[in-house]
């Protein structure tokens, strides 16, 4: 097993609370959709409705909300299309092998009308009655919004252990759906104006999920992974899991890669490289070091963000005090969605 010395961060405590808006569901993730919010006394009733949302033609329908840069078009959503990750690299994972399986998972959403998938990882939380799951920022909000509530993600839901039975309602699943209550992410994010450097380096979220899957039980019932925000060494080994769904992938398989992480040269060394293969559909899948080959331990250290077209290279954000500040914001969230503010000025 491979481990890293942990690091204090002081957490910044400043955040904006957005109220989560009511709507009946619908099949696209706009004004009318359900809100991933729920108020106390209806957090059932809002749980079973996005669960009824998610037919199993809704969850096939879905497409991969992943970004790749290419000199004539920037960063853009590749969707069906390879990146991130153009050629397909990646092993899968042993069946049944360990924690990691249990608990990363796909993430269904939507966003300006449309089904999308990503992956998370149910995270360690420090309260009872919710738990919560990491994924990318770009996941769970809307980065083109510029701060507006209105940028949240809709009918968000995560189905943990997807691979070992991947069909597509939540009832014929292993453990069932978990559906979010509130979702978290930094102003660095919401406020970039679309998907760019500046996104990248705060491409996190966190949702906070209430009682859920086949036996209304707490998500970190089955387990959860630590999140540690500081840097790690170039040529650290990690290991990055997720649930591709482009390229040679079809969504239904838990994939890895493990490797020296290195950093991206042209955001000015200021996000992780890592060699990796994973298509579309594996943003927000988790990277870890001090992995063990049990699946049993490690930690999170950042997650799969972004890609560059023609290359089998996965990136992702390097954590820091900010991460740790969203983080914190969502151990105190509820049924409210929630902008967390960075240092000024947000780079």
């Amino acid at each position: 097993m491979r481990s890293r010395r942990s690091a204090a961060l002081a957490a910044l405590l400043v955040l904006t609370t957005l109220p989560v808006l009511a709507g009946g569901a619908s099949a696209g993730g706009g004004a009318g959709a359900t809100s991933s919010g729920a108020t106390s006394s209806g957090a059932t009733s809002r749980h079973d409705a996005i669960v009824a949302h998610w037919t199993e033609a809704r969850m096939r329908a879905a497409v991969p909300r992943d970004f790749a840069f290419d000199p004539a078009h920037g960063f853009h959503i590749v969707a069906n299309k390879g990146k991130p990750g153009s050629s397909g690299t990646g092993a899968s994972w042993p069946n049944g092998t360990g924690l990691v399986y249990t608990v990363t998972g796909k993430v269904y959403f939507e966003m300006n009308g449309s089904g999308w998938i990503c992956s998370g990882t149910a995270l360690t939380d420090s309260r009872s009655g919710y738990s919560l799951v990491i994924t990318a920022g770009h996941c769970a909000y809307d980065e083109t919004r510029n701060g507006s509530a209105a940028g949240f993600a809709t009918n968000w839901l995560f189905i943990p252990q997807f691979d070992s039975n991947p069909t597509y309602t939540c009832a014929s699943t292993a453990y069932g759906c978990w559906t979010a209550s509130a979702l978290v992410v930094n102003n660095g994010f919401a406020s970039a104006g679309g998907f760019n450097t500046r996104a990248t380096h705060y491409d996190w979220a966190f949702a906070v999920v209430g009682p859920g899957g086949k036996s209304n039980t707490q998500l970190d019932a089955l387990g959860t992974f630590g999140l540690q925000a500081s840097s790690v060494s170039g040529g650290t080994v990690v290991d990055a899991f997720g649930y591709p769904a482009a390229g040679r992938y079809h969504g239904s398989d838990l994939i890895y890669c493990e490797g020296p992480v290195g950093f991206d040269a042209l955001t000015s060394n200021t996000n992780y490289k890592l060699a990796c293969g994973m298509t579309g559909g594996s943003s927000g899948g988790p990277w870890f070091s001090g992995f063990a080959s049990s699946g049993n331990a490690g930690t999170i250290r950042s997650l799969n963000s972004y890609g560059y077209s023609g290359q089998s290279n996965m990136y992702g954000p390097i954590f820091n005090g900010t991460t740790t500040s969203t983080l914190n914001a969502a151990n105190s969230a509820t049924t409210t969605n929630v902008i967390v503010a960075c240092p000024a000025p947000c780079n």
